[in-house]
């Protein structure tokens, strides 16, 4: 009788953290920052078409530098990466033996033995290729970077922050007045930052509640402020 093969169950990772990063990044942001705005315009002007103009402006103009900012922090990653690969191949090629007591030193740190280090970083040494990609992960703890990523990150953390921008706007389409918007709008923002922040939480191995509440806070406490700021300086102007 053939023995039955049983298959190890598959195990379960979090495979896109850098597109839930970059999301995090750009809801967090879309939502708060927008909702500040609107609520500091709320407080100096009478019309509801000047805060959605003004939102909707910012919302653009922050969605591009958001995106650009990750698709630049991305490109220093690559280019870091890139040019430290190229010291650690000129380091392997020039001072070979300092470089391999250096192999021998880490694999001591991770608990292997003195023969067992010294057996295992001769045999690692005879592959340039493999002793340098050994070198980046373990020495400069750096993972080689997707080159697209920059790109995806750029338009990813964008989109997000227009999606959150937006929430906070679409009162102010529906309501009479700026003060009625500012209402419903922060009604419906403190919502889904609650949710937002729950479920961020959650995916992050944080206390969900707390991180809810913490989410919530925060931009209650900058439109709270930007509302005040902007009734103070209209209050000093008048």
């Amino acid at each position: 009788m053939t023995p039955i093969e049983t298959q190890a169950p598959a195990e379960k990772h979090l495979t896109s953290s850098a597109m839930l990063q970059d999301i995090v990044i750009g809801l967090s942001d879309g939502l708060t920052v927008p909702f500040a705005l609107a609520a500091g315009l709320s407080g100096a002007v009478q019309s509801s078409g000047l805060v959605i103009t003004a939102g909707l402006a910012e919302v653009v103009a922050g969605s591009i530098a958001m995106g650009l900012g990750g698709y630049l922090a991305g490109r220093t990653e690559v280019d870091h990466y890139t040019s430290e690969l190229a010291r650690e191949h000129e380091e392997v090629r020039t001072v070979p033996d300092t470089e391999h007591r250096e192999v021998q030193e880490l694999l001591r740190e991770m608990g292997l033995s003195e023969a067992t280090a010294t057996q295992a970083a001769n045999e690692l040494v005879q592959d340039p290729a493999q002793w340098v990609k050994f070198m980046m992960k373990y020495e400069l703890g750096l993972e080689e970077p997707d080159p697209r990523q920059a790109l995806k990150s750029a338009f990813t953390i964008a989109g997000a922050y227009a999606v959150g921008g937006l929430i906070p706007l679409s009162a102010y389409f529906f309501t009479a007045t700026p003060h009625a918007g500012l209402l419903w709008s922060g009604i419906i923002t403190l919502v889904c930052l609650l949710i937002f922040g729950f479920f961020k939480s959650r995916m992050t191995g944080q206390a969900p509640v707390a991180g809810a509440l913490k989410m919530a806070a925060t931009g209650a406490a900058a439109a709270a402020a930007a509302f005040y700021v902007a009734r103070l300086v209209q209050g000093h102007g008048g």
